[in-house]
């Protein structure tokens, strides 16, 4: 169907760059805040940033985007880039995270 090539391939691309951040602050040993709490250490991102990757992989197979893979990779690079703009947004108002040093 064509409303899972949509569907799917836009949330991989959010899961898949949601995890980047966590996978690479947790692979350096710093904390950043997860779901689980807040900030989660470094194994808990490298666990969450891991998991969004596999469940992105998963989007990708079960949307079937083999059949279209140019509109596949244009959803996935619009979900990539809408979380990559709101969480630009997030950290750089985050009080906690924007502490005068």
């Amino acid at each position: 169907m064509d409303w899972q090539l949509y569907v799917y391939s836009f949330l991989a691309g959010i899961l898949g760059a949601n995890g980047i951040p966590h996978f690479v602050k947790g692979i350096t040993g710093e904390k950043h805040q997860t779901p689980f709490g807040r900030p989660s250490s470094a194994v808990m991102n490298v666990a969450w940033g891991w998991l969004n990757f596999v469940v992105a992989a998963m989007l990708i197979y079960f949307g079937h985007v083999h059949a279209h893979l140019l509109r596949a990779f244009g959803c996935v690079a619009i979900g990539a880039l809408v979380i990559s703009l709101l969480l630009a947004y997030t950290w750089s108002t985050h009080p906690e995270y924007n502490k005068a040093k």
